[in-house]
């Protein structure tokens, strides 16, 4: 690696910018002429248009950034937060989901002219308020979280999930995470299940809680007893831990969620924690809501005696490509991140560049992909 500092101990100083004007000498072109075609504008030739561009791109011409800014009034820098992993705020990219919804968030809004500048969650202020941040993306906020309210004191436009709904200067994108648990419990119902487990991590995010309230409703209208284990925390080993805990037996009503009480003070009926003593029922039907590995889900149910699909339905809320290419391949419910990142730039575009003042959202709707790991063989 070569020094860039000179024999005199001061740094080298960094080497002039190609200017248009520059760019305009050497095409041979008025300097009018090239802004036009760099700028697509102008009723330029074909070849007039190549030319200018082509001398630009070999001598590697940029638009000063900072005028540009100035013009727009803009800096086009969208921050980005992922409200969920508040205590470790740098693995949500271990997540296929977040993973995924991230690197679409990022390449469709560059598309747009936006960079996407990747924050903290958790205590945020003192990474972003010295940014010249033009909106920022909370992606699953969770509750008592205070970074959309200091986004929006501070005139910043917030996109987040249907939590915001409502609030001035904040837009949303979500899916119906109801519709979707339900249309997966009926599906293993019409498999012949009648002891589903759900196992779904102990979130306040608005999908997580919208997922268990729509577990416990569509157990209610069916007279079927709760069945859950709540997931402390993210990872695949945590996650395979309470899949064995599913694993283990069906429960009496009145148990506890993992780690004792939920933040609300409550403990609903029919939960409990990774390593509890249970009654020994055998559950037939598994959806697990917290992101795991498929290969690694499979593994656990075989290490406990069961068959998939004979002896149990398995069925993930998962992005991870690998559950099509198991034995047997695996049921999975996608999110769809790439069309709620979609969704969410075009309602970016809309507010930083045509003036949206209006509260808006977007439902996606999600897709279940049925394979062969919850579907009765004939």
């Amino acid at each position: 690696m070569t020094d860039a500092t000179p024999h005199g101990g001061q740094p080298s100083p960094p080497l002039p910018r190609v200017r248009l004007v520059d760019v305009a000498r050497e095409a041979g072109l008025s300097k009018t002429t090239v802004s036009a075609a760099l700028n697509g504008t102008g009723r330029l030739s074909p070849e007039v248009r190549e030319k200018a561009r082509e001398t630009a791109r070999r001598m590697g011409y940029r638009p000063n950034p900072t005028a540009r800014h100035l013009r727009a009034g803009r800096a086009r820098l969208i921050g980005y937060v992922v409200g969920e992993f508040a205590d470790a705020p740098w693995t949500f990219l271990e997540s296929p989901y977040f993973a995924r919804l991230t690197a679409a968030t990022a390449a469709t809004s560059l598309r747009r002219g936006y960079a996407v500048v990747l924050l903290p969650a958790g205590s945020l202020r003192s990474e972003w308020a010295d940014l010249s941040l033009d909106a920022v993306v909370v992606a699953d906020p969770v509750a008592g979280d205070p970074v959309v309210d200091d986004l929006l004191a501070a005139h910043i436009p917030v996109f987040s999930d249907r939590s915001v709904e409502g609030r001035p200067g904040a837009y949303w994108v979500d899916v119906d995470a109801g519709a979707a648990v339900r249309d997966i419990l009926d599906h293993v119902r019409e498999q012949g299940a009648r002891r589903p487990v759900l196992v779904v991590p102990d979130s306040t995010t608005r999908f997580h809680d919208e997922v268990f309230a729509a577990h416990r409703a569509w157990c209610t209208a069916h007279d079927l007893p709760e069945r859950v284990v709540r997931v402390a925390e993210p990872g695949n080993g945590p996650v395979v831990r309470a899949v064995e805990t599913a694993l283990a037996g069906a429960w009496s009503p009145g148990g506890q969620g993992p780690g004792g009480e939920r933040p609300d003070g409550e403990r609903p009926a029919g939960e409990h924690p990774a390593g509890e003593h249970l009654d020994g029922e055998r559950p037939d039907a598994l959806l697990v809501v917290a992101e795991a590995s498929p290969p690694l889900v499979l593994e656990a149910v075989r290490r406990h005696g069961y068959r998939v699909p004979d002896d149990l339905l398995l069925v993930l809320v998962s992005e991870d490509v690998t559950a099509e290419h198991t034995a047997p391949p695996v049921t999975t419910l996608s999110l769809r991140p790439e069309a709620v990142a979609e969704a969410g730039v075009e309602h970016l575009v809309a507010v930083l560049e045509h003036g949206r003042r209006e509260s808006a959202g977007t439902l996606v709707p999600t897709r279940l992909d049925v394979r062969a790991s919850s579907v009765r063989p004939e």
